[in-house]
């Protein structure tokens, strides 16, 4: 994945930038439009040494008021479906590929995606996960640099570089298309098993 860096942080290796650096690093963005119209950006949450990375669109609005990821009815979905892969909430770093919620919710612009996603690309160096779930198209094809869709991509995991990639449904999608349910929750079921015969280094002595 063509990692762009932070000024400064060109010959870092993965892992050493902490997350609280890029964050500082972004301060208060105005790389965008969107900052001009945000409550809060919202810049990921979860644990910084996360084996698993969930990366999703963009905030919603409660995570704009509340600065958190994935705290509205499609958190409460994920954090319920988390449970499939053997995971919990405080096993796993969530981001977004944008930081600041668009207007109405609508889709994220590319100029905006292209202002932001340095951030998001420097966080995936910072944590080194050994899995990134996509959630939704504009992670898939950010993470994956496809045109293609979730939905003829998904059910299978991929590999770009280092990391093993499972792009599914966003958990949002799921509260108006029920029928993906079953869909997102065989991906996590893929990732939980995966995890198993996979354990870290430190987890197999």
């Amino acid at each position: 994945m063509g990692v762009m860096h932070i000024p400064g942080h060109e010959h870092q290796r993965p892992g050493e930038v902490a997350l609280q650096e890029i964050r500082d690093v972004m301060g208060n963005c105005q790389l965008c439009p969107l900052g001009q119209t945000r409550t809060n950006l919202v810049f990921g949450t979860g644990n910084p040494h996360a084996r698993v990375m969930f990366v999703g669109e963009g905030p919603g609005k409660n995570e704009d008021v509340q600065g958190e990821p994935f705290v509205g009815q499609a958190g409460k979905r994920l954090d319920s479906l988390l449970g499939l892969a053997g995971l919990r909430r405080e096993d796993v770093y969530i981001a977004n590929v944008i930081k600041c919620r668009p207007p109405s919710n609508r889709n994220p612009r590319p100029e905006e995606i292209k202002a932001c996603s340095p951030f998001l690309r420097e966080q995936i160096r910072s944590i080194w996960p050994d899995v990134i779930v996509c959630l939704g198209n504009f992670a898939t094809q950010f993470v994956l640099r496809t045109d293609r869709g979730v939905t003829q991509l998904r059910g299978k995991m991929y590999e770009t570089g280092h990391f093993k990639v499972i792009p599914t449904f966003h958990p949002a999608a799921t509260l108006y298309h029920e029928e993906w349910t079953p869909l997102l929750e065989a991906d996590l079921t893929m990732l939980g098993d995966w995890l198993k015969e996979n354990p870290r280094q430190e987890e197999a002595q």
